[in-house]
């Protein structure tokens, strides 16, 4: 797989990111989700961009959780394998985005969330 760096704008800031040419239409779509969320953060009176990335990613990891439990009460005995693994991959990748969103807004010197 051959790697490529393209670059993504978040909340006004610009990132690099190195990805496969199969994956770039996800990252991009991704990034997009989260660029939404950060800028619906700020615009709601989030005034630094460390604590719109933690109310994004909140969010994110709610719409994840979501989509988990919707997942596993999924009782439709007509849902192939292929239907189920499909939203798993679904679900990874959001996960993935929430995962990414918070490496990425987390800047160097700044506080880093305690998790209990």
């Amino acid at each position: 797989m051959s790697q490529h760096r393209i670059e993504i704008t978040l909340a006004g800031q610009k990132f690099a990111f190195a990805t496969t040419p199969e994956h770039e239409t996800s990252l991009r779509a991704a990034a997009a989700i989260v660029d939404e969320q950060l800028e619906a953060a700020l615009s709601a009176g989030n005034r630094s961009i460390e604590r719109a990335a933690i109310m994004t990613a909140i969010k994110l990891a709610g719409d994840l959780q979501a989509a988990k439990m919707n997942l596993s009460q999924t009782e439709n005995p007509g849902a192939s394998v292929d239907q189920v693994t499909l939203l798993q991959n679904k679900v990874d990748e959001i996960e993935a985005s929430v995962d990414a969103a918070l490496k990425l807004l987390s800047l160097p010197g700044t506080p880093r969330p305690i998790v209990p």
